[in-house]
């Protein structure tokens, strides 16, 4: 009895995470079923927030963060779900005996989803693109300014090693789960993986804990159901029997043909997702190797700074005041600014831009969040004298503005990768 409570009652909820996944998402018409989903859920969230739990007047959707109002109030939606349909269904079918048919294909949708997120974030960190290298403003901002989720991002981007290794084994986790035979091995495997990914979701605030608490709760749950199986093997040196629980064999010819339907659209998906990663990974690295322009990369002194016709000093413990510029590569025409002036956005306690250049007329129009964004922010002049020297001169509000910038001689270690096999302290 208790059993079938708890198949019930997982059957709904985890399905339901699962279908909640844009499974389709940037593929032309097919997208479109995501996007129809994506409505009627929107729809249920906010009402259950607005007529049963109450949780927040307005609801952040979900965005980089997994975790805003509306994760929140959408996990507590598939609880309410959940426990509403298992007490519905158990109450309407109390006699069946099993549900074996049901929970093969339970059992098979899960191990599906759990290969094909392994599959997607396993294909990003292989090619390092997950967790990028820290940049040249990130290596020039005190390790105190940034949050937990940042620095976790940063330790892991420094090594593209470990990164790639992490991917290794979670392309691994998905390859072990499509065949039958090694499911186990890949559920045990994955389970490593996405603890660790779990607990540094956790002890670094990445907004990702729902959804990486789920994964590590859809392999728990294959694993339990094959309890009995494990426990003779690992604990009472006992025989194990052949696991049988993904080896159903559908008796219809129909549903044998949605079975290879559905084998079919997973590897295609699969396929998608591979494709488009390598396409992001090839632009990423164009971008990376375009020279920067019209100002050559690197990071810039402030040697002289001029308000209305006065030179100011240019102060360390001045946190207004615009110490150097780190002009970045990588294709997206991104600088930051030694600064707390508000006129930047703010990144980590440094001032960050981007700009759209005009070489006709030597000009960079600079835009507080992205290129042709609204919020215009300035328009600077630049003469460049050399490639370690560069005037920039414009005017904000009523106040012109000239400054001279010094190509740096400063060299972060970081940027260096060091390894060595042999070393005689600790470093």
């Amino acid at each position: 009895m208790a059993q079938k409570i708890f198949f019930r009652f997982f059957f709904i909820y985890l399905l339901l995470h699962v279908l909640s996944w844009p499974f389709f998402e940037g593929i032309p018409l097919l997208g479109l079923i995501d996007q129809g989903k994506n409505y009627v859920i929107d729809l249920a969230v906010s009402g259950f927030n607005n007529y049963v739990v109450h949780f927040q007047d307005e609801l952040v959707p979900l965005n980089g963060s997994g975790d805003t109002s509306f994760g929140w109030v959408q996990l507590q939606l598939y609880l309410f779900l959940a426990l509403l349909g298992t007490v519905v269904w158990s109450a309407i079918d109390s006699k069946r005996n099993s549900y074996y048919r049901a929970d093969y294909y339970m059992k098979t949708t899960l191990r599906y989803f759990i290969a094909c997120i392994s599959f997607t974030y396993g294909s990003i960190k292989i090619v390092a693109m997950q967790m990028p290298f820290p940049s040249l403003s990130d290596m020039a901002t005190p390790m105190g300014d940034f949050l937990p989720m940042r620095f976790s991002w940063h330790f892991i981007g420094y090594s593209t090693l470990y990164q790639v290794f992490s991917g290794i084994a979670e392309v691994l986790v998905g390859l072990l789960l499509l065949y039958r035979r090694t499911v186990t091995l890949g559920l045990f495997i994955g389970l490593g993986v996405y603890v660790n990914v779990m607990m540094i979701n956790l002890a670094y605030d990445v907004p990702v804990k729902i959804f990486s608490t789920h994964m590590v709760i859809m392999c728990l749950y294959l694993l339990i159901t094959d309890a009995r199986r494990l426990l003779n093997f690992f604990i009472l040196n006992r025989p194990a029997m052949q696991n049988v629980q993904y080896h159903f064999v559908p008796s219809k010819k129909s549903r044998k043909i949605f079975r290879w339907v559905s084998k079919g659209a997973f590897l295609a998906q699969s396929a998608f997702v591979f494709i488009s990663v390598y396409g992001y990974y090839k632009e990423d690295l164009a971008n990376a190797q375009k020279e920067v322009k019209p100002i050559p990369y690197g990071l810039y002194e402030v040697s002289t700074f001029v308000k209305n016709g006065d030179t100011l000093p240019v102060l360390a413990n001045d946190s207004l005041a615009w110490k150097d510029f780190i002009f970045e590569r990588g294709g997206w025409n991104y600088a930051t600014v030694n600064s707390r002036d508000t006129l930047f956005k703010r990144q980590y306690g440094r001032g960050s831009f981007y700009y759209s250049a005009d070489t006709l007329k030597n000009s960079l129009v600079c835009y507080k969040f992205n290129k042709g964004d609204s919020v215009y922010m300035f328009t600077l002049n630049y003469r460049l004298h050399n490639k370690d020297n560069v005037e920039l001169w414009t005017k904000i509000k009523s106040d012109s503005i000239y400054i001279n910038l010094t190509r740096s001689k400063r060299k972060f270690i970081m940027s260096q990768k060091q390894f060595h096999w042999l070393s005689e302290y600790n470093r």
